[in-house]
C-alpha cells in the first residue's frame, strides 16, 4: 500500500511534472523519498528554498507546463515565499508543497511552527492543508488545476505525519490539466472598439506581455492604422522583432520615443498590459484590451474596457476599421525615435577599446552578438534589466525572463536553473549583477553538482547601481550602495566552474565566445564602471533636482545597442512622396 507522499509523487508524474526544487529535511522527508523511489521524476537539490522556487518559476515560463518546489516546515517552506511571489505575479503555474509539523502540534506553539496555508494567502489562487490522507488526490487536483488555470501559484501544506500514512483510494492516477481558452469579446464590444479606434486621429499601441502570440495582428492593426508601437518591458519580446512602427519602450528603463508618441496621440490603446507605472502613462483617451477583467481600469482612466484576448480581439476589429492614408504623425515618431537613438550612441561607441572600466553598456551589446538566436537570457533586477531592456535584440525565438513585476534581487541564477534544466540542448545566459549574485550565490555549487550549462555573464561594478540612482534621483549622496570589490570568478572556480574575469574591454567578445563554447556551466565576470547608469525618457522637475543635488556622479543616458539599427531601418522604410 502505497504512502500519501508515495500517491501525491505519482500523481504529479502522471500529470506531466518532471522535477521537483527543494531541500530535503526533516517533515518534508517522506516526500523526497517517494521521490526517490518513483522513476520519470527527479528531486533538484538546491542550496536554498528560494532558489527553488525562482527556478520552478522559469521552468513554468519556459514550458507553460505544471512546476513543482517543496519545503520542509517553518523556515524551509517559508524560505520560498520571495520566489512565490515573483512566480504568482508572472502568471507561472507553480505548485508549492509546504511540509508542516506534525499534526497533532498544530496550533500549540510547537517547535518550527508556523501556519502555511495562511502565510502564502497572497502570493497564490490557493493555500490549504491537508490534514486527513483521503483529503489529499482531490485538494492536489484542485491545486494543480487552479495554478494552470489561473496563471499562478497554489500552495499545499502537508503535515509530515500525514504524508507519511497510508493511502486511500487509488495509489496513482493523472489529473488532466486544462489550460484556459482565448477570451473572444462579445459582438457589441468588437462593434464598439471598432467605431472608438476609428475616430482617432492619431492612434498609438502600447503592448505588453499578452501580445505573446499576436504578433501578426498586432502588426496588422499598426499598419491599418499607421500607428506607432510602444512597449513595456513584458512586451518587449513578443512584439518588438519585426516592427517597423516600432518606438521604443515607457517606464523607468524606457528609451526612444514611446513616452511621446504616447503622449501626443488623441487614442491610447493599451494591448495585454497592466503596466504599473501611471505616472508614465497619459490618464486620458485610453483603450484597454485584456484578459483579466480585473486589471481593466486599474492603472487609468478609459474610454473602452474590452475584455478578451489580444489576438481574438484584433483579428475581430480588424475587418471593421477603414485604412489610413496620413502617415504624418507615425513617420514624426519614427523620426523621433531614432533621432534620441541616435544622439546617445556615443555613450557605449566611444573610445571603448580603451575605456576601463568596462562600459557596461559595450559588454551588453556585446553579449547580444555572441548569444544564440535562440537564447533564454534571465535578468537580474536592477541595472541587468536596463542593459536587457536596451540591448538584448528579440527575434521571436529568444525569451528573456525576470522578475519584472516582483522586482526581487538575486533571480537571473534561480530562474536560469529552472530554465536550463527544463531545456536541455537549448542556450541559457544569466545576466546577473554582484550584488545579486552574491545574494544567493550558494547556487552556483547547484551549477556544479549538476553540471547545469548556465552561463553566468557578471556585470561586477561593485555597487548596487539601481539603488545609487534612486538615490541621486531623491537627491541624496549615495550611502551603502558601495562596498569592497570580490573576485567572483576565483569563488565560482572553488565551485568546479569554468570560469574567467575580464577587466579590460577588447577581451569581452573572447571571453564570452569561449563560455558559450564551454559544455558546462561557466562563468564570466566583467568589471564594469559603476558610474553608468540610467536614467528614464522623461525627466520631472524633480528628478532633475534631485541629480542637481548629488551631482557627484556621471549619469550616462544610456545607448541602446542594436535598437538604433532598428529605427534606422524603419527610417528607411517609410514611403517618399
Amino acid at each position: 500500500m502505497a504512502t500519501v507522499a508515495e500517491q501525491m509523487v505519482r500523481i504529479l508524474r502522471d500529470s506531466g511534472v518532471r522535477r521537483i526544487y527543494g531541500i530535503v529535511g526533516d517533515s518534508l522527508n517522506p516526500v523526497v523519498d517517494a521521490v526517490r523511489r518513483t522513476p520519470g521524476i527527479e528531486w533538484v537539490h538546491v542550496r536554498h528554498e528560494e532558489t527553488a522556487a525562482f527556478a520552478a518559476a522559469a521552468e513554468a515560463q519556459i514550458t507553460g507546463r505544471l512546476t513543482v518546489c517543496a519545503g520542509s516546515c517553518g523556515p524551509g517552506n517559508l524560505h520560498l515565499i520571495n520566489g512565490l511571489y515573483d512566480a504568482h505575479r508572472s502568471g507561472a503555474p507553480v505548485l508549492a508543497i509546504a511540509s508542516h509539523i506534525p499534526s497533532n502540534q498544530i496550533g500549540t506553539g510547537f517547535f518550527q511552527e508556523t501556519h502555511p496555508e495562511q502565510l502564502f494567502a497572497e502570493c497564490s489562487h490557493f493555500s490549504e492543508l491537508v490534514s486527513q490522507a483521503d483529503q489529499m488526490p482531490r485538494l492536489l487536483r484542485i491545486a494543480m488545476q487552479t495554478a494552470v488555470g489561473r496563471g499562478g501559484v497554489s500552495v499545499l501544506s502537508i503535515p509530515g505525519d500525514v504524508s507519511e500514512r497510508r493511502a486511500t483510494g487509488s495509489a496513482a492516477e493523472s489529473v488532466h490539466l486544462v489550460e484556459p481558452s482565448p477570451v473572444v469579446p462579445r459582438e457589441a464590444a468588437i462593434a464598439e472598439l471598432a467605431e472608438v479606434l476609428d475616430s482617432g486621429e492619431k492612434v498609438m499601441l502600447f503592448a505588453g506581455a499578452g501580445c505573446r502570440d499576436a504578433h501578426d495582428e498586432v502588426m496588422a492593426l499598426a499598419g491599418r492604422l499607421l500607428a506607432p508601437v510602444g512597449h513595456s518591458l513584458g512586451g518587449k519580446e513578443w512584439i518588438q522583432f519585426d516592427n517597423p512602427y516600432d518606438v521604443g519602450m515607457s517606464g523607468l528603463l524606457g528609451y526612444g520615443a514611446c513616452y511621446d508618441a504616447m503622449h501626443e496621440a488623441d487614442r491610447v490603446v493599451l494591448l495585454g498590459t497592466d503596466f504599473p507605472y501611471d505616472g508614465f502613462l497619459p490618464q486620458a483617451h485610453t483603450v484597454q484590451i485584456d484578459t483579466n477583467p480585473a486589471h481593466l481600469g486599474r492603472r487609468t482612466p478609459l474610454d473602452l474596457a474590452v475584455h478578451g484576448s489580444v489576438k481574438e480581439t484584433l483579428a475581430a476589429v480588424l475587418p471593421r476599421l477603414r485604412q489610413r492614408t496620413d502617415r504624418s504623425f507615425l513617420d514624426r515618431m519614427l523620426h523621433e525615435h531614432a533621432r534620441r537613438l541616435e544622439k546617445v550612441v556615443d555613450a557605449y561607441t566611444k573610445d571603448i577599446e580603451h575605456h576601463t572600466p568596462i562600459h557596461p553598456e559595450y559588454a551588453a551589446a556585446v553579449l547580444d552578438e555572441v548569444a544564440a538566436d535562440d537564447a533564454v537570457f534571465t535578468v537580474d533586477t536592477g541595472m541587468g534589466n536596463v542593459w536587457a531592456a536596451r540591448y538584448l535584440t528579440p527575434n521571436g525565438r529568444r525569451r528573456v525572463i525576470g522578475s519584472f513585476r516582483h522586482g526581487s534581487m538575486a533571480n537571473a541564477l534561480p530562474h536560469a536553473i529552472g530554465a536550463a534544466l527544463s531545456s536541455p540542448g537549448r542556450q541559457v545566459v544569466s545576466i546577473s549583477g554582484d550584488g545579486g549574485l552574491a545574494m544567493l550565490m550558494g547556487d552556483l555549487l547547484t551549477l556544479s553538482l549538476y553540471d547545469v550549462p548556465v552561463k553566468v555573464v557578471l556585470f561586477n561594478n561593485a555597487s548596487l547601481g539601481m539603488v545609487k540612482l534612486e538615490m541621486l534621483v531623491d537627491g541624496l549622496p549615495s550611502y551603502g550602495t558601495d562596498h569592497t570589490p570580490v573576485d567572483f570568478s576565483a569563488i565560482a572556480a572553488a565551485c568546479g566552474i569554468w570560469s574567467t574575469r575580464v577587466d579590460h574591454p577588447g577581451e569581452v567578445r573572447s571571453a564570452l565566445t569561449k563560455a558559450f563554447e564551454h559544455q558546462g556551466p561557466a562563468l564570466v565576470e566583467l568589471t564594469t564602471d559603476p558610474n553608468a547608469m540610467s536614467i528614464p525618457p522623461k525627466i520631472t522637475s524633480e528628478m532633475l533636482r534631485g541629480f542637481a543635488l548629488a551631482a557627484s556622479k556621471t549619469v550616462l543616458n544610456g545607448g541602446v545597442g542594436k535598437m538604433v539599427e532598428l529605427a534606422r531601418s524603419n527610417l528607411r522604410n517609410i514611403p517618399r512622396p
